[in-house]
This record gives structure tokens, C-alpha cells and sequence, in this order.
């Protein structure tokens, strides 16, 4: 009954949208202004030297704030004053800085995303230096030192801001405090850099079809693919071109030499720049008094200290080592049988493809065959549908009134039951050159309750890189293209749906060994048949949908290839904690040499001449932080029992308004491990993501009752 109640929404959902002149922004306003809310589409600047004023005007007005802060009488000084103040004015120009970040990662002039990237540079240093502003310091600490009665957010908010002035340097001696906020801007200059080396980094691979064989016609059939006669271009930066190849060429000598390419991008630039990030990371935190980079990261997430984090990845590791030497013989079989050698193991560009074949044959999954029931469009109405019931809210597709792409698209999102609008989301979907690489949700605006009594409601961005439609046939989705958006849409309930008052703890902005949690939950929705059953069909027969068999496969052959999975992710944790782990200060770093070889021993063997680091976007935003993943990965599976105790399961509308209750609107307003256990009704346990890696009994000894343990 509820599959059907989904289905007859997403029909009259998709009716709407196509067959009615969109709604504008002002059509909400009365709604907005009965609830007390502000709905704001940014005004983009269009010109780079706009991109230029706007970051200097916005810094401007946010250095005549932090005057006042600093200029008033200490012996009046107020919360208000001080504490509320600065977190105004920071949200204000972080405002400004996410508008340039948006125009940096998406805008198709390249001198638009020059000038942004420059912007972004501006206002990272910008913010260090806010840190060793000694007027604004005395201030907030003389109202820190009355004592002040405080509870709940606005506790929370003096404690982590003081905190914070304390992890900037401002107790050490002024010679020390200048040299650290130094050392700030510069690894704030270096990271930009980093990204931008990674965006800017272009691979394009000729293969002739012989070289290609394997991969689907689709792929062959896909824009710019076919270049010449027998000559295909696979860009090995873009990443479902890349990973359609590596699942599928039945060539090694095509899979390895795309890999190399792949692993080895940015490397020119970005091997000389992370070493040096590293250093002054080190240096910083030697300097603050930390062991290391990862005890400082750490310190304020749910782990507490680098040490905590390495152990808990070190026993996940060991934990599945039974499992993944299994799965990795498994594949030695089959690539024993395919090249008629006992002795063949299984290198990093095999795996894609055996992981496939292995599904292919035992499982009878055919990742290509299953793309023919994810049609972008359908999938994205229906998870459109699925959300909107089990949260209690409305989307609504609205006219853009700035397109910076063609195919834009803005949404409003309202409270289904009091029609409180709560925000709006940008979907840009496809990749262009010059283009954000990946999968991400990106806050433009922010949630926060102004002094007035009205609150802004957010506006956030999806950027995205799902494979583009093609001259026959739709854009059609990969179940994990299908799993990505699940995920990143997740993000935008968060920061969407958000109640917090102050915009430091608004929406994502929470630890972040958690902010994946809640997001990588919800990628549990589409191995469910329910769920599918609502928007998975055929596009070329849309009354054919999965058959249960093949969704009951699918769920086995995830359980199969878990240890591989999550090995690999583990890799990753384990060579970001290395890097960023106690390290002499004056000694220069090596970052392949200190992260290759952790790949080869926690998941396969590599071509030695590869550098995955200068690659690795993450070590920049999450450094000393990828061990997150894992650690909210244990959290994600046991807030998903809520739902899959629940009566409807994932369709569940009770449990869905509590998770945007207790989890979306608190952000991190309160402990988070607080709204875990409001939400789970009891203490975390790590039971249900063992059951997940398919972890058993013998390997579970020494696990940790939950992640923090």
C-alpha cells in the first residue's frame, strides 16, 4: 500500500513540475514571513572583478564588527556583545566565501573560477587572522571570565569559542602566537592550491575498442567518447569514465595503464604541495603543544586523540582480514582461469573488474543491465518522493534566476504539514571541464536565528558528476551513481532542515567523524526492494521493475565483496592518520613514500610509480579525518535499525520525522552523541555495521562496544 501511495505521488510530482509554469521564490515570501523565516536566492556576481569587491566588501563590514567587539568596555561586555557577535559576523562573510567557492568549483569562464579561487585564498587568511585579533580576544574573554549563566546552545557556543582561541595559539607568548598564525595562512594558501591542482588536473587516454573490450556500448555511445576512427578518449579525471573502464576492460594491460594515469594525477604539482602541508601542519601542532597534526584534528571530534582513531581503524582492519584475504582468493581464481596462471594475483587495477565479473557470474548481477532501470530523471523524482513522505516535507521547483549552466535547477523545500518554507537546494548534475570532480553537497547559505527573531533559512548546492545522457538513451545511473545521491541529498536535509540558532552549529556544521552519519544511513534505502519498487524501472518498459531475486543478489553480492570494500576505505584512513601522525619537526616529509606502501599492506599491490596522494582530495578538509567514513559508517548502520524496526521500514514516517528531529534540526546545537541516543532510544552499539562488513563471532573479539570506546 505504501509502494503505491509513493508511486501515485511521484507521477502527480513529476506532472507538476513539467506541466505548470514554476512558482518564484516571491511566491513563498508571506509563507516565510507568517513562520518568521527569510528565504534569500544569492545574488552571483557575474564579472571577476565582481568576485574581487564582493570578498573585499564582505571583509570589510566583517572588520567594522570585529572593531566594535574590540573597541567596547570590557567591564560591559556582554554574550551578546561578544560571543553572538563574532559568530554574526563570521557567518556573514562565510556567506560571501561560499558564493566564490560555488563560482570557483562550477563556473564555466575560466577567469570567473581564477577570480574566485583567488576570493577564497582572500578569506581563508582572512579568517585565520580573525583568531590573533588581541582586541577582540580581551573582549570575549572578559565576559568569559565573569562566568556568565548560560545553558543549552548559547553554553555551548562560549565553551567551543573560547576552546577555540586556545587551539589558535592565544595562550602562548606573542612571538609563538605570530608565528603559528603565520604558518596558518600559508597551509590556508597551500590548500586551495591542492584543489585547484586537482580540478585543473586533465587525462585524456586514446584506447582503440580492441583495448576497450568489455566495456558497455553505452560507453561507447556517450558523448566524446569517439574521437577518431578507432580511436576512443577515456578521461581518466573523469570519474564514471574511469571506473566504467577499470570495471569492465577485460584488458589488463587497459586497466593498469588507465590506473597509473588515474593514481598518478596532479602529481607535478600536488606531491610538492601536500609535502609541504604536512609540514606545516606538524609544525602548528608542535608548536600548540599536540604530539601530532592528528591528535589536534581529533581533538574535537567524537574520537578525541589520534591514538583513538588509529585503533579503532587497526582493529577494524584486523577484524576483516579473515573476510578480504577470502574475497581477494576468490578473485586470484578467476584471474587464474583468465590468464592461465596458478600464480597471478590480484593487483589495485584488478579489482574493479573482478569485483564485477564475480558479481556477473556467482551473484548474476549485471551492474551494466541495472542501469537500464536507473533513468536519472525518475530516480531523482522518486527519492524526491520517498524523502518528502518519510520527512514531512515538499519540494518545489522554482525558476532560477541566474543560471550559471543551462540545465540548473533550484528547489524549495517546505514543511508539508504547516507550509513553513525551510529552504532551497541548486542541482548541477553532470560533468563539464572546469568542474567540481566529485560527489558533494556545498552550503551557500547557512541556517542561523538573527537578533530580530527571524531565521535565515538555508541554501545549499549539489554538485555532481552522474554519467550525461546521450544522443539515444537518458542519463542513465549506476546503482552506486544511484546510492551517491542518496547520500549527498542526505547532506542537504541536513543543513536544510536545520533549527540550531547560531550558525556554528547550523545543519552539517558538526564533528566530523560524524557529518557522514547521517547521509551514509540513508545510502541503506536503495538496497531495499520497497524502495526501488517506488522508482526503479525500465525506461524502455517502465512497468518492468527489479525482480526480488535479482535485489535479493545484489544485497548478497554487497555482503560478498564487503572486506574489499572497506579494506580499501581503511587504507585510506590508515595512510591520513600516517601522514599526519608525530613526526620530527625539521625533518622534510615524503608523501608517497609514507602512504604507498600502507596501501600495498592494508589493501593490494600498486605500481610503485603511482602517487594516489596527489590525487586525493580529502587530505585537504578531512586530513587527519578520513577514518571518519568508518567511524560514521558504525554509527550510520545503528541509527538504520530504527528503520528497519520500524513497521514500514524505510518507508517509515515516524522514524523519519524523528531522525529530522533529533539529528537534522539539532545539527551541533547539543552533544551529538546526546541526539544519537535520543534518536536510537538507547546507547550506540558498533553490532550492526559488524553485521554490515559481515564480520563474524571469532573476529569480533576486541571490537569495541561502539566506536568511542
Amino acid at each position: 500500500m505504501k509502494t503505491l501511495y509513493l508511486s501515485v505521488f511521484l507521477f502527480a510530482l513529476t506532472i507538476n513540475l513539467c506541466g505548470a509554469e514554476l512558482k518564484t521564490v516571491d511566491d513563498f515570501r508571506a509563507a516565510a514571513a507568517k513562520a518568521n523565516a527569510i528565504l534569500t536566492i544569492p545574488d552571483w556576481e557575474q564579472a571577476p572583478e565582481a568576485v574581487d569587491a564582493a570578498m573585499k566588501d564582505a571583509i570589510a563590514t566583517a572588520n567594522k564588527a570585529l572593531d566594535q567587539i574590540g573597541v567596547q568596555d570590557l567591564s560591559k561586555a556582554t554574550f551578546k556583545s561578544t560571543i553572538v557577535a563574532l559568530d554574526d559576523l563570521t557567518y556573514q562573510a562565510g556567506n560571501a566565501a561560499n558564493r566564490a567557492t560555488i563560482i570557483k568549483e562550477t563556473n564555466t569562464n575560466e577567469k570567473m573560477r581564477t577570480a574566485a579561487e583567488n576570493a577564497v585564498k582572500v578569506f581563508q587568511e582572512w579568517v585565520v587572522g580573525i583568531d590573533y585579533r588581541e582586541d577582540v580576544y580581551k573582549a570575549l574573554k572578559a565576559l568569559a571570565d565573569t562566568n556568565p549563566k548560560l545553558s543549552g546552545e548559547d553554553a555551548k557556543l562560549l565553551l567551543e569559542t573560547m576552546r577555540d582561541y586556545r587551539r589558535a595559539g592565544l595562550e602562548l607568548p606573542p612571538d609563538k602566537r605570530k608565528e603559528v598564525e603565520q604558518l596558518r595562512k600559508e597551509l590556508s594558501k597551500l590548500g586551495t592550491d591542492f584543489d585547484t591542482n586537482i580540478v585543473n588536473a586533465q587525462a585524456p587516454v586514446v584506447f582503440t575498442k580492441a583495448e576497450l573490450d568489455g566495456a558497455p556500448e553505452s560507453f561507447f555511445a556517450s558523448p566524446g567518447i569517439k574521437t577518431g576512427d578507432d580511436a576512443y578518449t577515456v578521461k581518466a579525471n573523469v570519474t564514471w569514465q574511469f571506473i566504467t573502464v577499470e570495471e569492465n576492460a577485460k584488458s589488463e594491460a587497459t586497466r593498469r595503464k588507465l590506473y597509473v594515469i588515474h593514481d598518478s594525477l596532479a602529481r607535478d604539482t600536488n606531491v610538492s604541495v601536500l609535502n609541504q602541508m604536512l609540514a606545516l601542519r606538524n609544525k602548528i601542532a608542535l608548536l600548540l603543544g599536540y604530539k601530532s597534526w592528528d591528535d589536534f584534528q581529533t581533538e574535537i571530534k567524537m574520537a578525541k586523540s589520534g591514538t583513538g582513531a588509529k585503533s579503532y581503524i587497526d582493529r577494524l582492519i584486523s577484524g576483516i582480514q579473515p573476510k578480504f584475504d577470502a574475497e581477494v582468493s576468490a578473485m586470484q581464481k578467476m584471474k587464474a582461469a583468465d590468464t592461465n596462471d596458478p600464480n597471478t594475483k590480484i593487483d589495485v587495477w584488478d579489482w574493479r573488474y573482478y569485483d564485477n565479473q564475480l558479481k556477473k557470474q556467482k551473484y548474476a548481477v549485471d551492474k551494466e543491465a541495472l542501469r537500464n532501470y536507473f533513468p536519472f530523471q525518475k530516480v531523482l523524482d522518486g527519492m524526491f518522493a520517498i524523502y518528502q513522505s518519510i520527512f514531512g516535507l515538499k519540494f518545489e521547483k522554482i525558476a532560477v534566476p541566474y543560471k550559471w549552466i543551462d540545465d540548473l535547477q533550484l528547489y524549495l523545500v517546505t514543511d508539508s504539514a504547516t507550509g513553513e518554507p525551510l529552504g532551497m537546494f541548486y542541482l548541477d548534475m553532470f560533468p563539464r571541464e572546469g568542474k567540481f570532480n566529485h560527489f558533494a553537497e556545498f552550503e551557500i547559505i547557512g541556517g542561523k536565528l538573527f537578533s530580530d527573531g527571524k531565521y535565515q533559512r538555508p541554501t545549499v548546492a549539489l554538485l555532481c558528476n552522474f554519467p550525461p545522457p546521450s544522443a539515444d538513451k537518458p542519463s542513465l545511473m549506476t546503482h552506486s551513481d544511484v546510492e551517491t545521491l542518496f547520500h549527498e541529498f542526505g547532506h542537504a536535509l541536513h543543513s536544510i532542515t536545520t533549527r540550531a540558532k547560531y550558525g556554528r552549529f547550523a545543519g552539517t556544521h558538526v564533528p566530523g567523524d560524524f557529518v557522514e552519519a547521517p547521509s551514509q544511513m540513508l545510502q541503506n534505502w536503495v538496497w531495499d526492494k520497497k524502495v526501488l519498487d517506488a522508482f526503479a524501472a525500465d525506461y524502455r518498459d517502465p512497468s518492468k521493475k527489479i525482480p526480488a531475486e535479482i535485489i535479493k543478489r545484489m544485497n548478497e553480492a554487497k555482503l560478498a565483496t564487503a572486506g574489499v570494500f572497506y579494506r580499501r576505505q581503511f587504507a585510506f584512513a590508515s595512510l591520513d592518520l600516517a601522514l599526519h601522525n608525530s613526526h620530527p619537526e625539521n625533518e622534510p616529509y615524503d608523501c608517497v613514500a609514507i602512504s604507498n606502501p600502507i596501501l600495498e599492506k592494508v589493501f593490494l599491490a600498486i605500481d610503485p610509480s603511482t602517487t594516489f596522494v596527489s590525487y586525493f582530495g580529502h587530505l585537504n578538509g578531512y586530513d587527519a579525518g578520513y577514518y571518519g567514513y568508518a567511524w560514521a559508517d558504525a554509527i550510520a548502520a545503528d541509527m538504520a535499525t530504527v528503520f528497519e524496526k520500524a513497521k514500514s521500514g524505510y518507508l517509515d514516517r515516524q522514524a523519519g520525522l524523528k531522525l529530522r528531529r533529533e539529528i537534522y534540526e539539532q545539527g551541533d546545537s547539543r552533544d551529538v552523541a546526546l541526539s544519537i541516543e535520543k534518536f536510537l532510544g538507547r546507547k550506540q552499539s558498533i553490532q550492526p555495521f559488524l553485521k554490515k562488513l559481515g564480520i563474524g563471532a571469532q573476529e569480533k573479539k576486541g571490537m569495541p562496544a561502539d566506536p568511542s570506546q
